[in-house]
């Protein structure tokens, strides 16, 4: 009777167990094609570096672009931290380090500085210790707040405290991509999610939001996505454009990269899933699924459908893993393993050569930037798979 029950209860089990053992094959090969993309990525980076160890190909361009490519290096079991390409990269940067504790040459200094520091964040070396605190110090001094005042004594529009603009004599207002990248710097330095730059920084994020339940800005609507900046005066700013309501409103279009980017802030923050402002960023999510474009940029043009793609796919990538969803269902019901999907959709874009290429728009058209954010997203979506 015992041996007759136990065969039931395996004939029971014996589908569920077949699902899992596909899964687990498929998660397997699909970290195996991960794998196999960032190290042919890799190696076309590899042999795009400088002979002072930097990977820009000009004056113009920033200390960033070594930054990015040193984490892409450091997380990678075939290079690794202490490889000769990541130790030569990490030299350069640390030649560019003001005397002010700011990773940058001479502009966009926020910008440099907090991509540098999730660089050397990677490296987990002690001895990185101190050059990061000290870009730490800076990026939370460059932080604007209620106290900053204008040329004449005027205060700033409160609509900009908290947040982070790309730094410098040519900074601008504080945006939610720059803020997004500080805040990355921020949580990889180990800072702790009560720090009140934190804080501060949700209360601007809050501000860029299209979530009239927690944002009283005129032009919020409801779909719960981010929009760019806001603006000189407060009237808001979206790379994706705007629009008038069938009522006659005034309205900014949410778009990827900054949703993705704002969600991921709110998480270093400390809010939970049922905050109402992460809730409606996750709709916003289920709501735009997709990799073949970066979404809502089409609506600015339909030239504009894949203008800073790969900036999407790695904030994209950071963003669910750290919200810790394996599995989105998007508006029709359809449910998407992201880390399955994304690994395959970069592995089918990669040139022969390992590189990517993209649009202009924001650089993308070189080929070591959009390798480079290719690989941070892809080795997101390996990692993820391994947990």
């Amino acid at each position: 009777m015992r041996m007759m029950t136990l065969v039931a209860v395996v004939l029971m089990a014996w589908p569920a167990l077949l699902v899992r053992a596909a899964e687990s094959v498929t998660k397997e090969k699909a970290v195996a094609q991960g794998r196999q993309v960032v190290e042919r990525a890799l190696k076309y980076l590899v042999s795009q570096q400088q002979a002072n160890g930097s990977f820009q190909h000009s004056d113009r361009e920033p200390p960033a672009v070594t930054a990015l490519v040193v984490q892409g290096l450091a997380h990678s079991p075939a290079y690794g931290a202490k490889s000769e390409a990541a130790r030569k990269a990490v030299e350069y940067l640390a030649g560019v380090q003001q005397s002010n504790g700011g990773i940058y040459r001479d502009m966009l200094a926020n910008y440099n500085t907090a991509i540098a520091i999730s660089a050397l964040a990677s490296l987990d070396d002690p001895s990185e210790k101190a050059r990061i605190d000290k870009a730490v110090a800076y990026l939370k001094g460059a932080q604007f707040g209620d106290s900053i005042a204008g040329a004449n004594g005027q205060r700033i529009n409160p609509a900009l405290a908290g947040g982070w603009s790309y730094g410098g004599a040519r900074g601008g207002a504080p945006d939610v991509s720059n803020t997004a990248i500080v805040l990355d710097a921020l949580h990889d330095s180990g800072l702790k999610s009560d720090d009140p730059a934190y804080q501060a920084a949700v209360k601007f994020l809050s501000k860029l939001q299209n979530n009239s339940e927690t944002n009283s800005a005129p032009w919020a609507g409801n779909d719960g996505g981010f929009i760019y900046n806001p603006g000189r005066n407060g009237e808001g700013n979206s790379a994706a454009g705007e629009f008038t309501t069938p009522d006659g409103k005034r309205a900014l279009r949410s778009y990827g990269s900054m949703t993705y980017a704002g969600l991921k802030s709110m998480i270093y923050a400390g809010l939970s899933k049922d905050d109402p402002r992460v809730k409606a960023a996750w709709d916003w999510v289920r709501s735009h699924w997709t990799l073949e474009e970066h979404p809502g940029m089409k609506a600015a043009g339909a030239d504009s459908a894949k203008d800073g793609i790969f900036y999407y796919y790695n904030t994209l990538a950071k963003a669910l893993a750290v919200y810790g969803e394996p599995a989105i269902t998007d508006k029709s019901g359809q449910s998407h393993d992201w880390r399955l999907e994304l690994i395959a959709k970069l592995a089918s874009i990669q040139k022969p050569d390992g590189s990517f290429v993209g649009e202009a728009k924001w650089m993308e058209d070189n080929p070591v930037i959009a390798t480079a954010l290719a690989v941070l997203a892809v080795e997101s979506a390996v990692g993820d798979l391994g947990r």
